[in-house]
């Protein structure tokens, strides 16, 4: 049904593009109300108003979940998430911002559990005007041939 990638099929410094994803308000809202962070910075129009970026900032957890998922579009039932590292938050995304991700294969690594490797993939997040607004590295545990 999924198409199997095993360790041996990742190529170093091979890229894949996700398609774009406009954030909107609703966004902003709902993740507040899951999270409860209802932090002036993301709710508080008039407040923002009077601050340095002068609007609403979506939160980077936010950015972070819906890049994620936005990367996720090979299911590769052999490999799993082992964890995420080095994620930054480098410039604001605001209401109305486009965002796409560029995924790079960056390492391959054997694993201590025998018949295992670890990939690292960088996902990479830019706005509409091509600005780097979010970077982390994904780590995979991915199934070998042998």
């Amino acid at each position: 049904m999924f198409e199997k990638i095993f360790f041996e099929n990742y190529e170093l410094n091979s890229v894949r593009q996700t398609t774009g994803r406009t954030i909107t308000e609703t966004d902003i809202v709902i993740h507040a109300g899951q999270t409860g962070d209802f932090f002036p910075h993301h709710m508080d129009a008039e407040w923002c108003k009077s601050q340095s970026y002068k609007q609403r900032i979506a939160h980077g957890t936010l950015i972070f979940s819906i890049a994620v998922g936005m990367s996720a579009n090979i299911i590769n039932p052999i490999a799993m998430t082992y964890g995420y590292e080095r994620l930054r938050f480098l410039k604001p995304v605001f209401i109305g911002d486009t965002i796409t991700g560029k995924i790079t294969i960056q390492e391959k690594l054997d694993y201590k559990k025998p018949g295992y490797g670890r990939v690292t993939e960088t996902l990479e997040v830019f706005n509409q005007h091509n600005d780097l607004v979010m970077i982390c590295d994904h780590i995979l545990l991915v199934e070998k041939k042998n």
